[in-house]
């Protein structure tokens, strides 16, 4: 057995995303097209006498260090598939913002079962490692597979799609999180409370977003945007609402909400663009952090060890 392995993976946003109706499993029914981002968690196994979770960068005291850590419970469940014992340690070095909507701990789940198998040699088949990710949570399989792709049932169920050129982002982190099954429960509340959401877009897959993708034209995608989640984070943290319209006026082509939130992400029309309105955003006041990133990029994969 090799001494240890890392695995570099990606944030994700939902350039689309819609919500069915709540399934009897208490999920969900979703249609989203998710893309991964230029921004990394970066996450070690090594062998060790025990199983161990260490967690650094800027967010490591909003993270589980423990057995309920996803990357913990993902190298649990890998080994307990290839019948070996799971005495690792895991480093994780975190840069995703954690509870933002980004699928922070799910990239660090991914990025845990590619480094640990590569550190236990498995031979395991990619669709082996998928169904073992999809048990973990919906986001993780795509954190494992990055690109672009349609994700429907729970989001587990992943269609690459076809994208040309890159897409740049300014990503305005909010200074507290949100908790994705509270944003759930308040989508559900607000749709009960109004039945006639026009917004909603429900599990119809987003055709016109996919071909302007395909296309490659940023400002095609621009206004085909969509999620919706968003109405439910804003009724949760209303100040979202100042962000998203100073990403606009700052001059992105289009902003949402990013998964579950409360992270805001902004689309420019090229990489000098994102560097402008990250800057005008940086002095406004309405994020904790502001950071750019591009994609899509692929998903987890292994990297020199530190």
């Amino acid at each position: 057995m090799m001494g240890g392995a890392t695995a570099r993976v990606p944030a994700k946003i939902n350039l689309h995303l819609g919500v069915g109706p709540l399934r009897d499993d208490g999920f969900h029914e979703l249609s989203t097209l998710y893309c991964a981002l230029s921004l990394y968690d970066e996450v070690t196994v090594r062998a060790a006498d025990d199983l161990s979770v260490t967690v650094r960068g800027e967010s490591r005291r909003q993270v589980p260090a423990d057995a309920t850590n996803l990357a913990a419970r993902a190298v649990v469940a890998l080994a307990t598939h290839a019948g070996t014992d799971p005495r690792v340690a895991i480093t994780i070095a975190k840069n995703i913002p954690v509870a933002g909507g980004m699928a922070g701990g799910s990239a660090d789940a991914a990025g845990a079962l590619v480094a640990a198998a590569r550190l236990w040699r498995l031979d395991i088949t990619r669709d082996e490692l998928l169904a073992i990710a999809a048990d973990l949570g919906s986001d993780v399989p795509f954190s494992v597979v990055g690109g672009a792709a349609l994700g429907t049932g729970r989001g587990e169920r992943l269609l690459p799609v076809l994208h040309r050129g890159e897409l740049h982002w300014v990503l305005a982190v909010a200074g507290t999180g949100l908790s994705t099954p509270d944003v759930y429960r308040e989508i559900d509340r607000l749709r009960a409370r109004d039945e006639d959401q026009p917004t909603a877009a429900g599990t119809a897959r987003p055709d016109p977003l996919l071909q302007a993708l395909a296309s490659g034209d940023v400002h095609a995608v621009a206004p085909l945007l969509h999620n919706d989640l968003q109405p439910a984070a804003l009724s949760l943290q209303p100040m979202l609402r100042r962000t998203l319209r100073a990403g606009r006026e700052a001059g992105a082509l289009a902003g949402i909400v990013s998964g579950s939130g409360p992270t805001c992400a902004f689309l420019c029309a090229d990489a000098d663009a994102a560097v402008s309105v990250a800057a005008e955003l940086s002095g406004s006041g309405v994020a904790k952090a502001v950071r750019t990133a591009s994609g899509p990029v692929p998903g987890a994969r292994l990297v020199p060890i530190n």
